[in-house]
């Protein structure tokens, strides 16, 4: 589908001018580097919303191969993995309105493209979801490995944290899930709050944890680097495939 930009109206523009300035006010410090790098290197709008093919997909495609492709909502699993593995990440067209601005139920525009985009510009994370992709495809129609696969694609791609390992940040916890870059509450709680755990990235683990969407997580698991992601691959689908065969 196309994304039909016209259809936008003042109001769409006004809130989304609102959502954009409201975190970028908030991530300098918080966002892992590779997303700020990202919002620069994609030349995110800021004042109005992004034009898929004229303002993201002409800076990200020379970058990782990548590309922003519109859908209407919430897809099914095999649509969903299978434009992943042919690099195309699937966007919503909807904007939240105005008394949305805090929580909605499902994804919007705002939550794919501002929380996911910029940190498309990172190779080997984008080479993880490639890689997770092609796995999913190979179990699609297996109800057990796909909630399992979601567990940890929830835990790294929606609410993922990074301990930075180069820069002025070094040492420090950083957020590159976009269900947390998008959610001005979260985006405080997962660093600061002394609520939730903060576990180190484990593929089992992350497999084996169950998650809920209506409030902050419990738990935020945390990856070294986006290399240590794309380099577990492997292990991924060696450990999707034991846990299988003991539940089977």
């Amino acid at each position: 589908m196309n994304q039909d930009y016209q259809k936008y109206t003042a109001e769409d523009q006004a809130v989304w001018k609102l959502l954009f300035e409201r975190q970028m006010a908030q991530l300098p410090g918080r966002a892992s580097q590779a997303y700020m790098d990202g919002i620069v290197a994609t030349g995110f709008p800021n004042s109005k919303i992004p034009d898929f093919e004229r303002d993201l997909n002409p800076r990200l495609l020379p970058l990782t191969g990548w590309r922003v492709i519109a859908v209407p909502g919430l897809i099914g699993n095999r649509e969903f993995f299978e434009l992943m593995a042919d690099r195309q990440f699937p966007a919503t067209t909807w904007l939240r309105t105005r008394d949305q601005l805090d929580y909605l139920p499902e994804p919007d525009m705002f939550h794919d493209t501002f929380g996911h985009v910029p940190v498309l510009t990172n190779q080997p994370f984008c080479d993880f979801l490639e890689g997770l992709s092609h796995i999913a495809l190979r179990f699609v129609d297996h109800e057990e490995a796909i909630d399992m696969i979601a567990r940890l694609y929830w835990y790294t791609v929606e609410f993922g944290l990074i301990r930075e390992s180069e820069g002025p940040d070094c040492g420090q916890l950083r957020i590159y899930g976009g269900g947390i870059l998008s959610s001005p509450g979260e985006t405080i709680y997962s660093l600061e709050s002394n609520v939730p755990q903060r576990i180190p990235y484990n593929v089992a683990t992350l497999l084996q944890t169950p998650y809920e969407i209506d409030h902050y997580q419990a738990q935020y698991f945390v990856i070294d680097s986006y290399t240590q992601l794309y380099e577990s691959i492997p292990k991924i689908e060696s450990t999707l495939e034991e846990l299988l065969a003991v539940s089977s």
